[in-house]
């Protein structure tokens, strides 16, 4: 029996769509990351029961921290996206923490340098809080250990394919440790919308890109690029379509992520089938119901979808580019900063 409800929401479902193919289910990925970090830092003495932590979001972690602070017995200060919607704000504001929201902008990187240049003003006049630093801190690795011992206790031997966002780094990149620490055989898939610098597609621009967390205006210095063996860069209208026949063939109601992560991974498994494919729906797709499912008659048919392959930045082009991550160059990690930056 489980002493909070965070214990039990964040546990995912294995489900087996097909021989080699598993959905990795979610209803919110980043309790897993939030929960796990709070805890260590409260076994440090880095915190402690009744101080306020702060981080910025886009919507996921921001309820994951909520709920970390609930069980734990701190305050949680969020800066949010406009991303963040009624139902979640209202649950935030009944959950104790509270949410301030940066002006709409339609430039995702200045939404993100806004919500960061806003944590750094709330630091200065409060240095008692914490900040959080998903993107930063390698302390959000911690909490997805017990997933990758799942994974590995539940998936038979053999080599695994991982599939997934990239965000901030710290899910599909922890998983991938772990699981290889534990001597499992994994290629690691990360799935980024265009736009987005962690992978260099900054210049390629997608207008309707909506699918937030995975992908960065700004620079994730938890992202561990030698980590990932390939990735797919999908537009809005591919992830549509990943999400809808997701949800019509196999009942899975998931975020845009998990559609886009479901067709790099039909993709992948056309390529080889010899592996076990996981893919990570991070979230249910409730968010998206009104901009994106309710086009589902609009959205493409994903087996008249493919790829265009690349081995140079310069030729990413919409809807769907992907490349293996040794045929390019990408960013390296920021250098270490201020954690105010």
């Amino acid at each position: 029996m489980d002493s909070h409800i965070a214990e039990a929401v964040k546990r995912p479902d294995l489900v087996a769509l097909q021989p080699g193919l598993v959905c990795l289910r979610f209803e919110s990925m980043k309790i897993y990351s939030a929960l796990g970090a709070v805890r260590r830092l409260l076994e440090t003495g880095a915190v402690r029961p009744g101080d306020t932590l702060v981080d910025s979001s886009s919507g996921i972690y921001a309820h994951a921290l909520a709920l970390a602070c609930h069980r734990y017995g701190m305050k949680c200060h969020i800066v949010g996206s406009t991303t963040v919607d009624h139902t979640l704000r209202v649950q935030l504001e009944i959950l104790g923490a509270t949410l301030e929201q940066v002006p709409p902008s339609r430039d995702l990187r200045l939404d993100q340098e806004a919500r960061v240049r806003r944590v750094a003003e709330i630091l200065a006049r409060n240095p008692s809080y914490h900040w959080m630093r998903q993107y930063h801190d390698d302390i959000h690795y911690l909490g997805y250990r017990d997933v990758a011992a799942a994974l590995d206790r539940e998936i038979p031997e053999g080599p695994l394919t991982l599939v997934g966002g990239v965000g901030s780094g710290a899910s599909t990149g922890a998983l991938a440790t772990w699981l290889r620490e534990a001597g499992r055989d994994v290629s690691l898939v990360g799935v980024q919308p265009f736009g987005s610098v962690t992978f260099g597609a900054q210049h390629v621009a997608d207008p309707d890109m909506i699918i937030a967390g995975i992908g960065s205006a700004i620079a994730f210095r938890n992202v561990r690029h030698a980590l990932y063996d390939r990735v797919h860069w999908i537009g809005f209208d591919c992830a549509v379509s990943g999400a809808v026949h997701l949800l019509r063939d196999t009942g899975i109601f998931a975020g845009l992520s998990a559609g886009a992560a479901h067709l790099a991974t039909r993709w992948e498994r056309r390529r080889d089938d010899s592996r076990t494919h996981v893919f990570v729906a991070a979230d249910t797709g409730h968010r998206y119901v009104d901009h994106a499912y309710a086009r589902h008659r609009e959205a493409p048919d994903p087996r008249a979808l493919k790829p265009h392959e690349i081995t140079d930045l310069r030729d990413l082009r919409l809807p769907w580019s992907t490349a293996a991550r040794a045929d390019l160059r990408f960013p390296a990690a920021p250098a270490p900063t201020d954690e105010r930056d």
